[in-house]
């Protein structure tokens, strides 16, 4: 028997599957725990960026609700996918930081100033040292640093600091990421902060059914650059009797479970002010259903400090960042943009930028919307 024809999905449709599956179609009610672990965490090397991002998603988000979840070590700031520092629920780190180790290997051994000081160190027994410190106090890098020149003279202490960060699972403990709140890096381990062993056998499989239902439909290379895992094809068709396959409009197979929500191509969708680093707009290879490279380009090289990316019509349109003058009190959000707005799309950006400025900048006395127009 013949294998049925996938469906295909036009641009259109992925771009409102996606925005439904990033609760970005509608403001969510979900509890902030919940929406954190739906969403796989939220990318967060940039403090404040994980506050931004739900408060674009949740409704009625309140920062503080964040920053308590955070001190009751339910929710952790750790490199997880991409060996990037996200934020995800302390379930989820004792489950994802296993899973990504080999990119953090990877990124070890290639590293170019410390990879090659770190050849032919036993680094087992460094980690065997720098396990208990850990575990006892918290450090900065620069304590860490000076603990490892202490214990391994000879060697380069911070490609040992480096490596213990990359070898052991280091979470960053508060004041850093606390709303409101700022404090330099301080790392722990992730068993000693939570009392718990990271999952000796994660499942992969289910990490991928997980990251289709917030970012699907999705092809084999966007869950590798989502996670920067490698052999994950062979995960795939091995999960194959669980999806639904589609075709994208240039024929790329895409993978999605059978009852995700895939929204009508004409659902409205609301503009949108999105952080520096968001990964609904990171997680994909072919990244067309937000915008054209083109577009993506030119966005990523406008003037001026680039604080988050704008959604108008669900396309990506611009950049935003505050302007704060301290002498008169006013706080000015600033909409760089390419293509030439409407007037009712200007209103209801300068409409949800002024919501922005009331969560963002709450202290100013004034605030502005101002636009501004890229070449």
């Amino acid at each position: 028997m013949s294998a049925v024809a996938a469906d295909v999905v036009t641009r259109r449709e992925l771009n409102r599957a996606t925005l439904a599956r990033q609760l970005l179609l509608e403001p969510s009610d979900l509890p902030v725990l919940e929406a954190v672990e739906h969403l796989v965490g939220l990318q967060a090397q940039v403090p404040r960026d994980p506050y931004t991002a739900l408060w674009s998603r949740l409704d009625g988000f309140r920062p503080d609700e964040l920053s308590q979840l955070l001190l009751d070590r339910k929710v952790v700031r750790i490199a997880v996918m991409r060996s990037t520092i996200h934020l995800v629920s302390a379930d989820d780190c004792l489950v994802l930081r296993p899973l990504v180790q080999p990119v953090l290997d990877g990124e070890l051994s290639r590293h170019r100033d410390y990879g090659p000081a770190l050849v032919g160190v036993d680094l087992d027994a460094v980690m065997d040292v720098a396990r208990p410190l850990l575990a006892t106090q918290a450090m900065t890098g620069a304590q860490l640093r000076a603990a490892m020149a202490e214990r391994f003279p000879g060697l380069d202490p911070a490609a040992l600091a480096l490596a213990c960060r990359n070898r052991l699972a280091f979470v960053q403990v508060p004041p850093r990421g606390l709303w409101g709140r700022s404090g330099q890096v301080t790392s722990t381990t992730a068993e000693s902060w939570l009392g718990r062993p990271l999952d000796p056998a994660p499942s992969i499989d289910e990490v991928v059914m997980r990251y289709l239902a917030a970012f699907g439909p999705a092809a084999v290379a966007d869950v590798t650059t989502w996670s920067r895992l490698t052999g994950l094809r062979e995960v795939v068709d091995r999960l194959r009797p669980r999806l639904r396959p589609f075709r994208d409009e240039h024929g790329r197979e895409l993978f999605d479970l059978p009852d995700a929500p895939r929204p009508h191509p004409d659902t409205p969708a609301p503009a949108r002010f999105l952080p520096e680093y968001d990964n609904a707009l990171l997680s994909h290879a072919d990244r067309s259903r937000f915008m054209s490279d083109d577009h993506r380009k030119h966005l990523s090289y406008g003037p001026g400090p680039v604080h988050g990316s704008v959604l108008h019509d669900a396309v990506g349109c611009a950049t935003w960042h505050i302007d704060r003058d301290r002498a008169s009190g006013k706080a000015t959000l600033v909409v760089d943009h390419l293509d030439r707005l409407t007037k009712g799309g200007a209103s209801t950006l300068a409409a949800e930028g002024r919501r922005l400025l009331r969560f963002l900048a709450s202290d100013a006395d004034t605030h502005d919307v101002r636009f501004a127009a890229l070449d």
